[in-house]
This record gives C-alpha cells, structure tokens and sequence, in this order.
C-alpha cells in the first residue's frame, strides 16, 4: 500500500492508471477508520482495479465551536485497517497544501444544503462540496463511495457531480452498525459507557418509526411525535432535529408516500449524533 501526500503525485500516478486502464475506486474519509468505512473500501475493491482512501480531517466544514482540533485522529491505525481492507493508495494531504494561503473557492449545493443537518451547521456542507470536489480532481476516480448514514451528504454529492457534469458514478452504501443496532460514526469515541447505551435510543426511535409505517401509519405527525416521545424518554439527549422528508428533495412530507427519509440528530453531553433511516412505500 502507498501513502501519497503530495497533490501533484496523485494527479500524476491518477492519470498513469487511467492511462494503463485502470478504474479507480475512491473512498473520502476524516480518518479514525471503523468498519463503516472499511465496507465502503472493501466494496471499492470488488468494484474497481485500484481502490484509493483519502484521509484528511477537512476544517472548511468545521464551524468555530465545534470539535475540529479534538476529532479523533490515529494514522497508524488507519493505515493497518486500509492496508487490511485492500487499499492500494493512501492520499494523505496536510492543511496547507489543500488549503493554501490565499484560498478562496468554494463549491455550494445551495438548496439540498439548507435541510436537516444544514439549519444547525451553516456552511459545513458548504465545506463537505468543496473539499470533495478538490479530493475529485485530485484522485480523478471512477467510482465515488459514500455511507447511508451521512444521508443528506451523500444527497449533496450526488447532486453536485450531476450539476457539474463529473465523469464518475457516486455509489451510496447501507449504514453498518454494532451487534446491538448502534450506527457506526467516529464520533462514538468521544461517548462515555454510559451515553453510549443511552444514545442508543435512536435506533429504538428508528425501529418504532418503521414499525408504524409498516403497519399503514402514513401520518408523519403522528410517526415525529412517537419518535420524539422515545427519545425524550432519556434525559442525556437533546434533540437538535426529528425529520421525515422526501428522500430526494430532502422536503419536509405531511404523509408516508415513495422514498422517505427519517433522519434524526440529537446531542449528548458535547457529542452531536445522527442516524437515520429509508423508507419505500
């Protein structure tokens, strides 16, 4: 396995492979790598003949009070598990070389970015679009990976490749969670014994959601205020939003009908936790 950190290396070896007929498997991370990450790299290489993981904690999506300096962060480690998941390339960039002195272009997908997550994170998916399309033209990839669980990021991505005419496929993969239900985030490792069984409610919440739609409940305002009531239940969270929309628009729906996405995002103690789940009916 390579570490590249250089940007004009990658470009260079990117258009080699291209060159020799190689398809590139791409898979953009933060790092502190868990097997969330790991199915997406591991889908890359049975997709592609080269399977390349960026590992850059991104700070243009990172507002001033939240937890840019404190996000985890173990190369070593995340080497040995790329290394084990069949990952051929590192891409390993440092700040200043993405965001050198002077940078000022930034990439906005203006209306998916105003839902859900975007009404309490202003400018992070600003930050999310920019720093992809960086990683994008950078990698030069074929097919792009993305988890289930950063719902609305995937949406946004997807939409900002078809706007932007990007030759490449954007390929979404199912959330992976722990033995008991709990979705699998890097950000679990700042939950304490204690937070982490009561954080996992949400799932609980989810499961309640898909058991009344399952059973011809098509009221979303009788879906919210049972998933709200369940979480609630637990004093250590505070909701930050419970929301049923359409899951290509990412808009607010009155009633159950096509492609729904429930999406939820509460905190526990300083640790801001989402999940969410898809609906057909």
């Amino acid at each position: 396995m390579k570490i590249i950190r250089s940007i004009k290396k990658m470009q260079q070896l990117a258009v080699q492979l291209k060159k020799q007929g190689k398809a590139i498997g791409f898979v953009p991370t933060m790092g502190c790598l868990h097997e969330g990450h790991l199915s997406l790299a591991k889908q890359a290489r049975l997709d592609a003949d080269i399977t390349v993981m960026s590992i850059f904690v991104n700070p243009a999506q990172f507002s001033p009070n939240e937890d840019f300096k404190k996000y985890p962060r173990n190369f070593k480690r995340d080497c040995y598990l790329a290394k084990e998941s069949g990952v051929d390339i590192i891409f390993h960039p440092s700040q200043n070389l993405m965001y050198p002195k002077g940078f000022q272009t930034y990439i906005e997908v203006e209306i998916l970015s105003k839902y859900l997550c975007g009404k309490s994170r202003p400018g992070h998916f600003k930050g999310v679009a920019t720093i992809v399309m960086k990683l994008f033209n950078i990698v030069n990839p074929d097919i792009a990976y993305f988890g289930q669980k950063d719902a609305q990021q995937a949406r946004i991505i997807r939409q900002m490749a078809s706007d932007l005419n990007m030759d490449l496929k954007i390929k979404t993969m199912p959330i992976v969670r722990e033995h008991d239900g709990f979705a699998m985030s890097s950000r679990n490792a700042y939950l304490s014994p204690t937070q982490r069984k009561d954080a996992l409610v949400l799932k609980n919440a989810l499961q309640k959601a898909k058991d009344m739609i399952n059973s011809d409940e098509i009221d979303v305002g009788k879906i919210k205020k049972q998933i709200c009531r369940i979480i609630n239940s637990v004093p250590s969270l505070k909701i930050d939003y419970v929301s049923v929309v359409n899951a290509d628009t990412l808009e607010d729906i009155d009633v159950i009908r096509g492609r729904v996405l429930i999406a939820l995002a509460v905190k526990i103690g300083n640790t801001r936790l989402i999940d969410n789940a898809i609906i057909k009916r």
